[in-house]
């Protein structure tokens, strides 16, 4: 009876193990919203660091949250580091500005887990005094990882830190603090 147990289990875990290795070998996740700001306004606190964190959700999430700006903090080559309990260790650098339409990010993980995606702004008229801003996030997805997006809907737990991020950058493009 336990042997049956036993291999019956092993049969599904093996089932599970490949089933994880059909899974996409990357993954996106994207949000928009429209700001009701001029795309100059919006892009100016996304592509200086320094303003990009009064509205940046990860932010707000780890009071203990320890960080370092590069020398030059707004466009290309301007990085941030940071060291977190809820957030873990990581950086980002801006690798592409394009004003006031695009920002294109690197951004590296180190703890709790090594990762290394690409991060996009873009910014789009809408109307008169509007912007739809659309914040993307993409990157490889390694074997252990098909295994825990198993379990772990990264869609739904980074889009809504994305949804939450976007009203708080409408927030501050309209002179409120963020949420």
């Amino acid at each position: 009876m336990i042997k049956t147990i036993a291999l019956v289990l092993l049969a599904a875990l093996a089932l599970l193990l490949a089933y994880a290795a059909t899974r996409p070998d990357t993954f996106r996740v994207e949000r928009s919203r429209v700001i009701t700001a001029p795309p100059e306004r919006v892009y100016g606190l996304i592509h200086d660091l320094r303003q990009f964190n009064t509205w940046n959700p990860y932010e707000r999430k780890d009071p203990a949250i320890k960080g370092e700006y590069s020398a030059t903090t707004a466009g290309p080559g301007a990085r941030y580091a940071w060291q977190g309990d809820k957030v873990g260790t990581g950086s980002m650098e801006i690798v592409e500005a394009t004003a006031p339409r695009r920002v294109g990010m690197k951004l590296d993980f180190v703890k709790p887990f090594e990762a290394h995606n690409q991060v996009e702004f873009t910014l789009q008229p809408e109307g008169a005094g509007a912007t739809r801003v659309t914040w993307a996030m993409q990157g490889p997805v390694p074997y252990l990882a098909k295994i825990a997006h198993l379990v772990f809907n990264m869609d739904r737990m980074v889009g809504q830190d994305f949804e939450d991020g976007l009203a708080n950058l409408q927030a501050v493009a309209l002179g409120k603090p963020a949420a």
